[in-house]
């Protein structure tokens, strides 16, 4: 590797680690009951290149704002919650003081319009630290910014979340993907675990998808084609109202044709 070219790698991964940290300082604050994952930094070009599809985009963005609001209304002084969404799955991370708080905070957040599942990864004990907060940020742009480096995977594939030095892959990927992303997050420093949380999609349907985002963009189009087995688009521009919940997520292989939802720890 060139100084030129190491010079670039160091810049890029410095100005990612700068934009982590003003989209999300205002979560690392000890007075803040809960964190939104994203809902407020996503922009148009996330948009573009983004596996799902614009209608799951909007309504992640949604879904973590109106959860955001619900757990206010239940929170107290031994809840921190961080609420990520991704596909219409929700991720929940954080510490609560008791397994009642812990069942309520999820029922909440299942009734929410659009979202299929929750995944409770909810601990009881003591919130995390200012500190602990910092560490975890820390940590997620070193992740980021190594699977932006990674020649073989679309780091935008990955949406990544962590807590306590656990690190959550959320997205839509091929089994080859996922698995090439998580040998790159335990290999950087400070990560605990990896825990998969990502709609498992086959090479053929992925790249049924990749030429139809090429179609599209011949044609003028600015917006991703979903993959083709992932969730469909929820509704059009020109409506307003929401859609029902949709089916839960499929178990992995209980039903041919369908995603997988892996979700599973890696220490």
């Amino acid at each position: 590797m060139t100084m030129t070219t190491m010079t670039k790698t160091s810049t890029r991964r410095f100005a990612l680690a700068l934009t982590l940290g003003a989209a999300l300082v205002a979560g690392l604050s000890a007075c803040v009951p809960l964190v939104v994952g994203g809902a407020a930094v996503v922009g148009v070009g996330m948009v573009a290149t983004d596996r799902r599809s614009s209608g799951a985009q909007l309504d992640d963005q949604g879904i973590e704002l109106r959860a955001a609001a619900r757990v206010r209304d239940i929170a107290n002084d031994q809840m921190y919650v961080s609420v990520t969404s991704y596909n219409r799955q929700v991720l929940l991370t954080g510490a609560v003081g008791n397994e009642a708080d812990r069942r309520r905070v999820e029922d909440e957040v299942s009734r929410i319009v659009n979202v299929r599942s929750v995944v409770n990864e909810l601990t009881q004990g003591a919130p995390s630290t200012f500190q602990d907060r910092s560490n975890d940020l820390y940590i997620t742009g070193k992740v980021k910014a190594s699977l932006l480096d990674a020649k073989d995977i679309f780091a935008n594939s990955f949406k990544v979340t962590t807590e306590r030095g656990v690190v959550y892959l959320m997205g839509i990927a091929t089994r080859r993907e996922t698995d090439r992303a998580t040998e790159i997050t335990r290999g950087v420093g400070g990560v605990m675990k990896v825990v998969r949380v990502v709609e498992v999609v086959s090479e053929a349907d992925l790249a049924a998808s990749q030429a139809a985002n090429q179609s599209a963009a011949q044609r003028g189009g600015t917006g991703p084609a979903p993959v083709s087995n992932a969730t469909p688009s929820s509704s059009s521009s020109s409506s307003r109202v929401p859609l029902p919940p949709m089916e839960p997520l499929p178990a992995p292989g209980s039903a041919p044709g369908q995603p997988a939802v892996t979700t599973s720890p890696v220490r």
